[in-house]
């Protein structure tokens, strides 16, 4: 029979106890150290969205139907003309966290090219399209929108207008283009955007839906150099 010594028996669980209790600590630093290090590298990588001009066309007579969906409106039983798409995409402040409680609403021309807004009414205006839309990001930072891939229209590239506020304070005023569009070239106010990673960031490609047959998808993040107060 090997030889045992009471005390020894005692030491030695205790012993492997300890260095179980070290090597979990190890594995906890080297995890915090490793998230510390890739919060620099994704706040890096992050593009801050370009702010842009909101044009003259923002609405200045709100519909009554504000929701998330421009390609419905209330009472109405046809759906919009155009390139049904859902636009989806994130907030993030510019570390990459999700700002919650932030609207973003969109507004766009309709298939005919013409905005809802006194200047440009006309005849050809799509009755059947609201062109204007509110949604308020949850937890997530996420945002959801259906609507039509944008037009062009006499000197403007196909875009879409994007506003973001939270509690009365206006955070960004920008829009999103088509990429691999013909006139993205010769669009003055896209061009003013210098920075090419920004201009790049609001480029966003119009892409066959996976979820509905025949309809389109888009996803545009927004990436703001500064915290909404809360």
């Amino acid at each position: 029979m090997p030889y045992t010594h009471p005390i020894a028996d005692r030491i030695e669980p205790a012993m492997k106890h300890a260095t179980g209790k070290v090597d979990k600590l190890r594995r906890h630093l080297l995890l915090g150290a490793l998230v510390s290090m890739a919060q620099p590298v994704l706040a890096q990588s992050l593009v801050l969205t370009p702010q842009q001009t909101e044009g003259p066309f923002y609405p200045d007579q709100l519909p009554l139907d504000q929701d998330n969906d421009l390609t419905m409106v209330a009472s109405r039983h046809a759906p919009a003309a155009g390139e049904i798409t859902d636009l989806t995409g994130r907030i993030l402040d510019a570390r990459g966290k999700p700002l919650q409680g932030v609207v973003i609403e969109i507004w766009q021309v309709d298939n005919n090219g013409h905005y809802i807004h006194t200047a440009d009414a006309s005849t050809s205006n799509d009755a059947n399209f609201q062109g204007f839309g509110r949604f308020e990001t949850g937890q997530d930072g996420a945002y959801r929108f259906r609507t039509i891939k944008p037009v062009p229209y006499p000197g403007r590239t196909p875009h879409i207008h994007v506003k973001l506020h939270k509690g009365g304070r206006e955070l960004l005023t920008t829009q999103m283009y088509v990429r691999g569009h013909a006139l993205n070239e010769r669009d003055a106010i896209l061009r003013s955007i210098r920075d090419p990673a920004q201009r790049a960031s609001v480029l966003v490609p119009f892409l066959p839906s996976n979820e509905r047959s025949g309809q389109l998808a888009a996803r545009f993040d927004i990436v703001l150099g500064l915290t909404p107060a809360t």
